[in-house]
This record gives C-alpha cells, sequence and structure tokens, in this order.
C-alpha cells in the first residue's frame, strides 16, 4: 500500500513540475480550447432571410436518455372468484430515448466587415460596463470577449459567443431600424 501510494504521489509531484513548464498564459490557451467559434455565415441563412445579411446559429444538441420499461410478458393467473394463482411476470427492457429534441436557433449578426478593432472595443466597454468583461479593452474579438458576449446574450435566449444583432442593439452600438409606421 504504501508503495503505491508513493507511486502516486511521485506522480503527482512529476505532472506538477511539468505543468510549471508550460507557457506563460495556459489558461487563455485553454479558454481558446473551450469555445469553438460558431460559423458566421450569410451563403447558407434561414430561408426567410434578407439578402446581403449576417446569420449565425445556435445549436441545443438532442438530449438522449436511456429508459428502462418494464414489460408484461406473462399475465396473471387469476380463478374466476378473483383468486391469483400466479402473478404476472415481467421483464426489463432498456432502450435510447430523446427526451429533448435537437433545436437550431437562428439569430442576425453584425457582418464580419462590421467587426472591426472599433466595434469589438465598443463591444468590450459596453459588456463592461454591465459587468459582463473583466479584460483588456484591446479590440480583440478573444476567448475573454467570447465569453462574455455569451453571458450577456444567454437571458435573450441565444447561449451563443457569436456577438447577435439583437444583442448590439441592446447594448446601444447598432442603430435600431425603425419600422416606417413610427
Amino acid at each position: 500500500m504504501r508503495s503505491h501510494l508513493r507511486h502516486v504521489l511521485g506522480g503527482l509531484a512529476v505532472v506538477t513540475a511539468l505543468g510549471a513548464c508550460g507557457t506563460a498564459d495556459p489558461p487563455a490557451q485553454s479558454e481558446q480550447a473551450e469555445e469553438p467559434p460558431l460559423a458566421q455565415t450569410s451563403e447558407t441563412p434561414p430561408p426567410d432571410a434578407a439578402p446581403g445579411t449576417c446569420w449565425g446559429m445556435d445549436v441545443t444538441p438532442a438530449v438522449i436518455e436511456t429508459v428502462t420499461d418494464r414489460v408484461m410478458t406473462q399475465p396473471p393467473e387469476v380463478l374466476d372468484d378473483g383468486t391469483v394463482v400466479a402473478d404476472a411476470v415481467y421483464k426489463l427492457e432498456t432502450r435510447q430515448a430523446i427526451v429533448q429534441e435537437r433545436r437550431e436557433l437562428w439569430f442576425e449578426t453584425p457582418c464580419e466587415e462590421q467587426l472591426t478593432p472599433d466595434f469589438v472595443a465598443s463591444v468590450q466597454r459596453a459588456l463592461a460596463a454591465r459587468g459582463h468583461y473583466r479584460g483588456t479593452i484591446n479590440g480583440e474579438m478573444d476567448a475573454h470577449t467570447r465569453r462574455a458576449i455569451r453571458r450577456f446574450q444567454a437571458p435573450l435566449g441565444i447561449d451563443s459567443s457569436v456577438l447577435s444583432l439583437a444583442a448590439a442593439r441592446k447594448m446601444g452600438l447598432v442603430a435600431v431600424e425603425r419600422s416606417d409606421a413610427q
């Protein structure tokens, strides 16, 4: 037992020492790895999209669970007077069941040419003013900015790190188009 404990502790020491040999900023690398950017597309927008608009998509995967059902293989034997001679026989069957369907939510986004460093810096300032962004105002759409975007727009129903036009309008960064009736 002691040799096993010594082996485990020795392994932890090696892992800790190797961890210290990493790059100067390992959290930034892991942050980028955890948040794959969603594709913003203008070539395959939703069917009712206006020409020249840009779109993002939030995909919620289906939720599949293993369900166990109790299936009767033999009914009970019951006499005419209601006396049960033999209980019913059941077997358990397991199956995979979709308990929540996959959902795709399309949302309009600022087009790539609008995402200039000045615009992104404005997004960062607006998110910082609302308590969602604590990074440097650098005008880069980095992992910190994307996580702050996700935190800001999740309550709006868009769980995505891609900036939606609705979120940009809510922050006052994009003009709200007025209808002719106004």
